[in-house]
């Protein structure tokens, strides 16, 4: 069991340097690594497939969140190509978290996301 824990937190950690990498040649990289080609990203806000969408993604949420991190909160939890995990968008400033949620990953052979199905937590208003 040890080795499939070990899948499932690579992932998530690869998914979380891609969600933290703030210049574009970085995160597509990142994005590159954490993602399959055709893999997607879903959530309240969003609906992308592809590295570039995915990356458009990421960055719109640095522009309208800038200088806050992402951070996982709890313990990833996985079974066969399936993965959950918690997460807080934290202010470098001031360490507030105005925003969480929890997502789902399904893995590919290789270990990269084939998709992502995210769920907001909390929101501050107007956001």
């Amino acid at each position: 069991m040890p080795a499939n824990t070990d899948r499932y937190e690579s992932a998530v950690a690869r998914y979380f340097e891609a969600w933290n990498a703030r210049e574009p040649e970085a995160r597509a990289k990142a994005v590159t690594a954490a993602w399959t080609v055709d893999g997607g990203y879903t959530d309240p806000l969003a609906d992308v497939v592809g590295h570039d969408g995915i990356a458009a993604v990421i960055a719109a949420v640095h522009e309208q969140f800038p200088g806050f991190v992402f951070r996982i909160t709890g313990a990833v939890d996985g079974h066969h190509d399936t993965a959950r995990f918690s997460w807080e968008l934290v202010s470098e400033d001031d360490g507030s978290a105005p925003v969480a949620g929890s997502d789902v990953v399904t893995l590919a052979e290789d270990d990269r996301i084939r998709t992502v199905h995210g769920f907001l937590d909390r929101v501050p208003a107007g956001a």
